[in-house]
C-alpha cells in the first residue's frame, strides 16, 4: 500500500468518527438519539414506509428498529399502523409532532452540511465522490 493510500484511509476513518460525532451532538441537543433522528429523516422523505422498508433504509435489522419504534412512538412522533391485506406488517406514519421533527431534522442536516463541506469546491466535490463511489465497488466486489 502506497503513502498516500494508508494516509487516505486514515484521514476517511478520522473524518467518519468526527462527523458522527458532531451531528450526534446537534441531534442530541434536539432531544433526540441519531437512531431516532436518522429514523425521522427517512420517514420525513417517504410517507408511510413499512418497517422492513425501515429497517433497509437504516441498515440494520428488523429486532433492532422495534425498540427504536417505541421509543418514537412513547415521544409521540410515530404511529404504527396495520397495512391493508398483509396483517403482519405495519405502516409507520409520523404524527403532526413527528413531521415537525423531522421538518427540523431535515433542516439540521442541510446546516450540518454545509458547515463540515464549507471552502470545498465544486470540483473537489465531484472528485471525492467518485472516488467514494470506486470504494464503495470495490468493497462490494471484495464481500
Amino acid at each position: 500500500m502506497t503513502p498516500a493510500k494508508a494516509a487516505f484511509s486514515e484521514e476517511l476513518w478520522k473524518i467518519s468518527r468526527k462527523m458522527r460525532t458532531l451531528f450526534d451532538a446537534r441531534v442530541r441537543a434536539q432531544g433526540l438519539t441519531l437512531p431516532r433522528a436518522r429514523a425521522l429523516i427517512f420517514l420525513g422523505k417517504k410517507a408511510g414506509m413499512t418497517q422492513t422498508e425501515l429497517a433497509d433504509a437504516l441498515e440494520i435489522e428488523g429486532p433492532t428498529l422495534v425498540p427504536l419504534l417505541d421509543s418514537l412512538e412513547k415521544q409521540g412522533l410515530i404511529e404504527r399502523r396495520p397495512v391493508d391485506g398483509d396483517r403482519r406488517a405495519k405502516q409507520i406514519a409520523l404524527t403532526a409532532t413527528g413531521q415537525e421533527q423531522a421538518t427540523h431534522m431535515d433542516l439540521l442536516v442541510r446546516e450540518f452540511r454545509s458547515d463540515v463541506l464549507r471552502d470545498i469546491s465544486e470540483d473537489d466535490l465531484r472528485i471525492a465522490i467518485r472516488v467514494c463511489e470506486a470504494m464503495g465497488r470495490n468493497i462490494e466486489a471484495s464481500s
